[in-house]
């Protein structure tokens, strides 16, 4: 196995703040790249301060913002500026999650990082993309769930619709700028005079993105997909399950040998065999009738018991697990997703594991996210070649 991450020697200039571009930044550090963070010199990304905190500091920032280097720099003045375009001259991509013509506002768009250096890739996360009517509209992950139609499909057809507990928008533009990022690295890397682009990924888009077929659906038969719950409409059987417990099961029998498996497994052979039932139109067509035979099984068998007979019959099934259930889950463990790091007072904190998995240039976390500014020498002195002189006129003009 070798020693060197996939990324290392790309060198990222991280801008953004909260969620969407920290988190593509984490995930290029996470895989050896150089991420610079640029914070505000006061306070910092917002994030330091968001939910669970330990000592001042939030415990998801330790996990967002692992592996990177942290410095600080006033954007809006002008010597701040002149430092980011030093910055820009030696990296090979920059990452924002900006208001479009925030950076330009400030001296720092595009074209002003291509004359510095020709080869950057602007990595830009939006709400709504660089054009359109909607691009200077502020925009939230939330909102883009809401305009990318996911908030229309989540929850149930009698209720409002509701939020996933997480902050999916922004985490899926997160994922789509890395994808971008790479795809650009690999064409500058063809390309004759290593010429740089813009990846621009709005948050509204990569939602939609997500939405399957609905689209073409509603072209072609008029037909608007609506919440269905805890059903995927069309695909039979896929639900959740009461057990005798009380407790909840989801079991996915959609396969027509998983679902012949199935039937068998509950001892429904009569529906197994039945060709109404062979392939999944005809179980989206009946789609109550064998939800409701599932489930009288299930409401036989506490969910333990469920689980292992469907395993051993080799349908997809499994527990609702909360956050308490993943941490005793063996898999889990085994498969190093919870991971102990050191805080700075020698505490333990357990946090989430790296993914993907790469068999030969695995990621690893190499430090927590680290204080305000505790990169400032390394970088300024070591990478910009300023003397001790300079940075502290620089820090006591505000410039960092």
């Amino acid at each position: 196995m070798s020693n060197r991450k996939p990324l290392e020697g790309v060198r990222v200039l991280e801008l953004g703040n909260l969620v969407a571009a920290p988190f593509a930044g984490k995930l290029f550090s996470e895989f050896g790249a150089e991420v610079i963070k640029v914070e505000e010199p006061k306070n910092g990304d917002p994030l330091r301060n968001w939910r669970v905190m330990h000592e001042d500091t939030s415990v998801w920032w330790y996990v967002q913002s692992r592996n990177k280097k942290s410095i600080t720099i006033n954007l809006r003045d002008s010597e701040g500026q002149d430092i980011v375009k030093s910055l820009v001259e030696k990296a090979d991509v920059v990452i924002e999650n900006f208001k479009p013509g925030t950076l330009e506002r400030w001296g720092l768009g595009y074209e002003e990082m291509k004359n510095v250096n020709p080869s950057i890739i602007l990595t830009r996360i939006s709400g709504y993309g660089q054009s359109g009517p909607y691009k200077e509209k502020p925009g939230f992950g939330s909102v883009a769930e809401a305009i990318g139609g996911l908030r229309y499909l989540t929850g149930y057809p009698d209720r409002p619709p509701v939020r996933v507990g997480i902050a999916i928008g922004d985490m899926i533009a997160g994922l789509y700028a890395v994808i971008g990022t790479l795809m650009a690295l690999r064409a500058r890397d063809h390309h004759p005079s290593r010429e740089g682009q813009v990846v621009d990924v709005a948050l509204y888009e990569s939602v939609f993105s997500l939405l399957e077929g609905i689209l073409p659906e509603y072209d072609l038969t008029g037909q608007i997909r609506e919440r269905t719950g805890s059903t995927l409409p069309g695909i039979a059987p896929s639900n959740t399950y009461k057990c005798a417990d009380g407790k909840h099961i989801v079991i996915g029998g959609n396969g027509d040998r998983i679902f012949q498996r199935l039937m068998v497994a509950i001892g429904r052979g009569d529906i197994a065999d039945d060709p109404k039932y062979s392939t999944n139109q005809g179980r989206a067509d009946h789609v109550d009738f064998i939800d409701n035979a599932i489930e009288e099984w299930t409401l036989q068998h506490p969910m333990h018991e469920v689980q292992k007979i469907l395993d051993e019959a080799s349908v997809p099934v499994g527990p609702i697990y909360g956050i308490h259930d993943i941490i005793e889950d063996e898999h889990y463990q085994a498969r190093d997703m919870l991971r102990k790091v050191e805080l700075p007072n020698g505490e333990q904190l357990m946090v989430p594991g790296i993914v993907p998995k790469l068999s030969e240039t695995p990621g690893d976390i190499e430090w927590n996210g680290p204080s305000l500014g505790a990169h400032n020498e390394e970088i300024y002195k070591g990478f910009l070649g300023l003397g001790s002189d300079e940075i502290n006129k620089l820090r006591e003009k505000g410039v960092i």
